[in-house]
């Protein structure tokens, strides 16, 4: 008899589901989007009755669609964002917003309305910032309630539950308030390694509370560690069986890289290129990366230290610099007429240009630190630049200009690949999975960039496969994570790169970095008496 089970994956924008068999084959996959709410510049919020709402709604349309039965699907696993979910003491949602509205109970992991009390918590030395790539992010929870405490002390009194969306889900499914390793440890200042909270750490923030009213949770095992069994009321919400087993999740980045790493993750990169772009190293041993979060221990792949390196804007800078061109509306207009997607009509553009001019940025530079960097430099307050603008609002100007724009994340990624190698890793292979990976132009520059082979799993739905691998991992189908990993990963296609594009590459790096240092120099120019 089959067991299927049921992945869940809570993006910036959308949930969506899939189910699949034991063996990794996907029957049925489901989106629904999340509404998301921004009162004001840096504060994005969302709502977890609506997350839940489209966790039920992709579930069922899974089940639906793959005709199974039932009683053969025998778990579900969660991945999310991660981002700050505050419930009152009967599990209520409490607003996060200016607004005071309760639906609005969710600090999403992009809103940086807590990048002063990151840079107050980076000034004080903390033996847990050793662990965050030795400065803690205003992405990451700790800022966001301290900035919750500070700005919104009367909301922040009803908050009686703090839980990371993949941690809310899993209670959410089966009334555990057990945590997942991976959600506390990258994002939280948990010491799994050696299993405590530190209580210097939080008393010093004034947030000792979230501690001694276990605000933050005392139970905190590894991914696809059973959370317990669907309660009455998920069940019946969902249309499952009492019985479904319910692992514990982990951050949505990490599910890609559970996807994808397959065997031999220590000298394999994931990069799960989406919105954002995280890129995960594993390691036997415990290495401290400048600028990169971690080592984290046990946080991705039980038994091994964690090293991830992010972008804040990866798919997000593409699509704004797309959009934010004179040229948008011609192209519009072209999408129209040709029938074509947007990135199939500018690919094919980029192509057709290149055979008159093979290297087509050689003048034209984008440094697209729009939102930041957050490895391996860890400054948030670091811009975006351009140079080699011309009075040019054509839609081939924009093809170069969306080339730039892969181009400089890429450069982004071997900025993060350089530093883990320098500080004792030995990345051979990157394992990519994302929005990033169905784009073959982005696939061809990630390749051409690093100077290393691009590997893609044949399951497009990487993160989905990695939370199904999670629940096949608790109800026992397999008898640990990495014997899923391997069992359920699919066929593997490779690109490798050119050698003829190595030395423009290596120039244009050059001035990549460089950007960074000059907008540096012109701060300091700027900067007041």
């Amino acid at each position: 008899m089959a067991s299927y089970v049921i992945g869940v994956d809570v993006g910036t924008g959308s949930v969506r589901a899939a189910l699949f068999d034991e063996n990794g084959k996907r029957y049925a996959v489901a989106d629904r989007p999340i509404r998301m709410n921004k009162p004001r510049p840096l504060h994005v919020e969302q709502s977890s009755d609506d997350i839940w709402a489209g966790v039920i709604a992709c579930v069922r349309s899974v089940v639906t669609a793959a005709g199974v039965a039932v009683s053969d699907i025998r778990a579900i696993g969660f991945d999310a964002t991660c981002s700050l979910v505050a419930v009152d003491a009967a599990g209520r949602p409490v607003s996060v917003s200016e607004t005071g509205d309760d639906q609005w109970n969710v600090i999403v992991w992009m809103d940086h309305r807590a990048i002063a009390e990151a840079d107050a918590i980076n000034r004080g030395g903390y033996e847990v910032l050793d662990f965050v790539g030795g400065a803690i992010s205003p992405e990451m929870e700790i800022p966001k309630i301290r900035w919750l405490k500070t700005h919104l002390p009367a909301q922040y009194a009803r908050m009686a539950l703090f839980l990371d969306l993949a941690d809310f889900l899993s209670w959410r499914a089966t009334g555990s308030t057990a945590r997942s390793a991976c959600t506390t440890v990258c994002k939280w200042t948990y010491l799994h390694h050696e299993k405590r909270w530190s209580q210097q750490f939080f008393k010093a923030l004034d947030l000792g509370e979230l501690i001694d009213d276990n605000r933050i949770g005392d139970v905190i095992v590894e991914a696809g560690t059973p959370a317990g069994r669907l309660t009455a009321a998920a069940a019946a919400e969902l249309g499952l069986s009492r019985d479904v087993v319910v692992a514990i999740g982990l951050i949505d980045a990490h599910a890609g890289g559970v996807g994808v790493l397959g065997d031999r993750p220590e000298e394999a990169l994931a990069v799960i290129a989406g919105t954002s772009a995280c890129h995960m190293a594993s390691n036997r041993d415990r290495h401290f990366v400048p600028g990169v979060w971690g080592p984290y221990h046990g946080a991705m792949v039980p038994g091994f230290w964690l090293a991830e390196g992010g972008q804040s804007a990866a798919g997000a800078l593409v699509d704004f610099v797309v959009r934010d061109s004179a040229a948008w509306p011609a192209l519009q207009q072209e999408l129209a007429r040709t029938g074509k997607s947007l990135y199939v009509y500018l690919n094919d553009l980029v192509r057709t240009l290149e055979a008159d001019e093979p290297f087509l940025t050689r003048n034209f530079h984008l440094l697209g630190y729009y939102l930041g960097n957050r490895s391996p430099l860890a400054d948030p307050t670091l811009t975006g630049m351009i140079a080699g603008l011309k009075l040019d609002d054509t839609v081939e100007s924009l093809a170069i200009r969306y080339l730039a724009a892969l181009q400089s994340v890429a450069y982004g990624t071997r900025h993060i690949i350089e530093t883990m190698n320098d500080n004792g890793y030995a990345i051979k292979r990157i394992r990519l999975c994302g929005g990033g990976a169905k784009n073959p132009l982005w696939v061809r520059e990630f390749a051409d960039v690093t100077g290393l082979p691009i590997e893609i799993i044949s399951e497009s739905e990487a993160m989905l496969l990695g939370s199904a691998m999670l629940g096949a991992t608790a109800a026992g189908l397999y008898p640990a994570l990495t014997d899923a990993m391997l069992a359920m990963a699919g066929d593997v296609s490779v690109t490798r790169p050119r050698a003829e594009t190595a030395s423009f590459h290596d120039r244009k790096y050059r001035v990549f970095r460089e950007m960074a240092k000059d907008q540096l120099k012109y701060r300091q120019l700027t900067a007041a008496d």
